[in-house]
């Protein structure tokens, strides 16, 4: 934790990527679908301790873990362990760039590095979701995506036509043209 607490410090993130230590086992702490960290079934409510605790979150095989230098340990997470919140849009076309701020104080430009994806449900019921580090995503929150939504625009991707939104220079798809609703 203390090395976490010294990366906090200077706004920078630790170098969890670098660590690999033993198993200690999972604990009873969770994140849920709407970006709320509990422990033992109650919420964390200090944002700094949920903030620290998101910067030592690693994923590995599917599975999230708390790690440190000297210890690793699972938690659950229902969805996504970020909710992006909102975002700002700056330009348009292909040299638009949209960047997105979670509910732990990360900034993110959707781009090559940081893709914006939306998985549908089966009865296509969307959910969007905008990458912010090291295989963690952000579940974009619904007054952002109707705002995404806004910005969006129809482009031809191999062959078919899309509708969605550009950023960093990539078009990021939200749905096939043809399944709009007119």
């Amino acid at each position: 934790m203390k090395t976490a607490q010294e990366a906090a410090k200077t706004g920078k993130l630790p170098p969890v990527h670098l660590w690999n230590p033993p198993f200690c086992g999972d604990i009873d702490m969770e994140i849920r679908r709407d970006g709320t960290w509990f422990h033992e079934g109650t919420p964390i409510g200090r944002a700094a301790l949920v903030r620290l605790f998101s910067t030592i979150l690693k994923k590995e095989d599917g599975k999230y873990f708390l790690v440190t230098p000297v210890e690793k340990v699972g938690i659950r997470v229902e969805d996504a362990p970020f909710v992006a919140q909102d975002f700002e849009a700056e330009g348009e076309g292909p040299a638009q760039v949209v960047t997105f701020t979670t509910n732990v104080g990360d900034t993110v430009a959707a781009g090559p590095e940081n893709a914006i994806r939306v998985a549908r449900d089966e009865t296509g019921e969307p959910s969007p979701y905008v990458h912010v580090r090291a295989g963690l995503e952000a579940l974009i929150d619904r007054k952002s995506f109707y705002r995404l939504v806004d910005l969006g625009e129809a482009q031809e991707v191999a062959g078919e036509d899309w509708f969605g939104v550009w950023s960093g220079g990539v078009f990021f798809r939200i749905i096939p043209v043809r399944e709009l609703a007119l």
